[in-house]
């Protein structure tokens, strides 16, 4: 009990610590997690639980929506991605397709390895400046 309390601290403090960045890579990885558990749902028939998590991970997928930024040119090509994920895991709820999950799985996989990338090489550029200073 103990350790899931000071687990759960931890956790909060990760959040409330994290740089923009960083929240979507966690958002990106809390999305694969609950993908992944879905998929060993279908396969155990464990349709109650598959169904939270998929509803996790519809969660996570429109809050990322919500953080576009429409003024970038990037985020209105992002958008449909987006909303194709989420379509195809409301298919995927409806169907019980662990394929239609491992698909969305890919996307999401390959958006949280560009968005590591991302935060990498902006900290790298932070630390050159620094060092130039």
């Amino acid at each position: 009990m103990a350790l899931n309390k000071g687990y759960q601290t931890y956790q909060n403090n990760s959040v409330n610590t994290a740089s923009g960045g960083e929240l979507t890579l966690m958002l990106y990885n809390g999305c694969m997690k609950f993908i992944k558990q879905a998929m060993k749902d279908i396969q155990e028939k464990n349709y109650e639980s598959k169904n939270t998590n998929i509803q996790k991970a519809q969660n996570i997928i429109q809050e990322l929506m919500l953080t576009l930024d429409q003024e970038v040119e990037i985020s209105k090509q992002i958008l449909p991605l987006y909303e194709y994920m989420h379509f195809q895991l409301k298919e995927a709820n409806v169907k019980n397709d662990v394929a239609i999950l491992e698909e969305v799985l890919g996307f999401v996989k390959e958006f949280r390895d560009t968005w590591k990338q991302v935060i990498l090489k902006t900290r790298q550029q932070k630390f050159a400046q620094g060092a130039h200073v």
